[in-house]
């Protein structure tokens, strides 16, 4: 597991986003795709993120509120969730349709809890929206915080995903 070491703290809109904050999401988007999906996420270099395009053909995008509040995106490639998704249901998709879109969301939802979990074992209460799903070429991801994002690329062998995570502690 790639875990980011060096310092990095980001002033977004008033808030502090902390690496503390994004390594229980790093941590729980490969133990959630390995044990339900049955694949080998290679991760690689995080880098800020600065626009709101998604980097992937689908997105799910949770909120997040409590001792930290912001929001988790995960985008895909079609390539990649297609063998994920296939890979959960133990059967061969094609394409993104309805099963792949909720898959999406509780891909998303799953993510969330055990980052979550992982953050109230250190200290911070965090609760979780409902998540959504946005489909297709060109969509945005805009984040609660509004403003740079962290962006944690994921690699299977069908294709690629990110880890897009806006996350602080609140006002300074």
């Amino acid at each position: 597991m790639y875990l980011i070491t060096e310092f990095l703290l980001l002033r977004i809109k008033g808030c502090l986003m902390d690496v503390r904050f994004i390594n229980p999401f790093l941590d729980a988007t490969e133990n959630v795709l390995r044990t339900m999906a049955f694949v080998e996420p290679k991760v690689g270099k995080p880098y800020l993120k600065k626009d709101n395009a998604a980097k992937g053909d689908i997105s799910g995008i949770i909120g997040l509120t409590g001792d930290l509040r912001g929001s988790l995106g995960l985008s895909f490639s079609e390539a990649c969730i297609v063998r994920i998704v296939s890979n959960m249901l133990g059967e061969s998709l094609t394409g993104i349709d309805n099963d792949v879109k909720d898959a999406v969301g509780e891909i998303t939802n799953m993510i969330s809890g055990v980052a979550r979990k992982k953050l109230e074992s250190e200290g911070f209460s965090i609760t979780a929206a409902i998540p959504t799903v946005v489909a297709g070429k060109s969509h945005s991801i805009v984040h609660v915080l509004g403003g740079p994002s962290i962006i944690i690329p994921f690699e299977i062998e069908e294709g690629p995903f990110v880890v897009d995570v806006c996350l602080g502690n609140g006002p300074t």
